[in-house]
């Protein structure tokens, strides 16, 4: 099916891009089980918005240890609470939005091992989300980390590939055009002859095409391929799209 405008009116707002991008996600984890050997597993994590509290709520009360008498009603015991001094440094930070495909190997333990990035609007919105996202891309490759970075977004017009470049401190060969505001761009970092690199396939997107066919790195496993146009098929089906 061909790509289309989650972001604009007729679909937007009447179809929020949050739920379609929800069952995108779901398609491609699906989709990846089908793939992948048994010791790994894809997993959705999807957040919008700062996950860290607005404030700490003080705690008055804690459960007595089991065996272990409380002094009140409920059997708590009453602690004194520990606060830290006040800080000399308060920065300004951005938390950036998650829509994850995750996918974990469980051999000696669960350690992740390749990531599916689906941008949202909250990840282009302000320079600082735009650096944040890239710099949660460079510390996946870094660790040796699969990453595959896909961008449908048409409500803004940036290019997180070239942040990630940016970033990393690299040349303007690496970069995309600067026009290829719609893009999926698939990392694997690797060594040869002794030395660090990261191949890369970023391809150009465009409302009403058909989306690509590329590999996900798997950090000390083989790559799997990721059928966006298949999984964007599938979601679009159980969405009534």
């Amino acid at each position: 099916m061909p790509l289309l405008d989650h972001f604009r009116p007729p679909l937007f707002p009447v179809r929020p891009w949050e739920s379609f991008h929800t069952f995108w996600a779901a398609a491609i984890g699906e989709r990846l089980n089908q793939l992948l050997p048994p010791r790994y597993f894809a997993a959705i994590h999807t957040h919008l918005g700062t996950q860290v509290e607005a404030d700490v709520a003080e705690m008055e009360l804690t459960e007595a240890p089991e065996g272990e008498p409380g002094n009140g009603a409920s059997g708590g015991v009453a602690v004194q609470t520990w606060a830290p001094p006040v800080a000399t440094l308060t920065m300004p930070a951005v938390f950036p939005d998650d829509i994850e495909v995750r996918v974990i190997d469980t051999r000696d333990g669960a350690r992740l091992v390749g990531v599916v990035e689906l941008v949202s609007p909250g990840n282009l919105d302000r320079g600082e989300a735009r650096r944040s996202f890239a710099a949660k891309s460079a510390a996946y490759l870094h660790r040796g980390i699969g990453l595959l970075t896909v961008d449908i977004v048409t409500s803004h017009h940036f290019n997180l590939h070239n942040e990630l470049m940016d970033l990393l401190r690299l040349g303007g060969e690496f970069a995309m055009a600067a026009d290829a505001t719609l893009y999926a761009v698939a990392y694997a970092p690797t060594r040869r002859q002794d030395t660090d690199l990261i191949d890369a396939w970023p391809t150009p997107l465009a409302v009403g095409a058909a989306l690509p066919l590329l590999p996900l790195a798997l950090l000390a496993g083989r790559p799997v391929p990721v059928d966006l146009e298949a999984a964007y098929t599938d979601a679009r089906q159980r969405s009534r799209l």
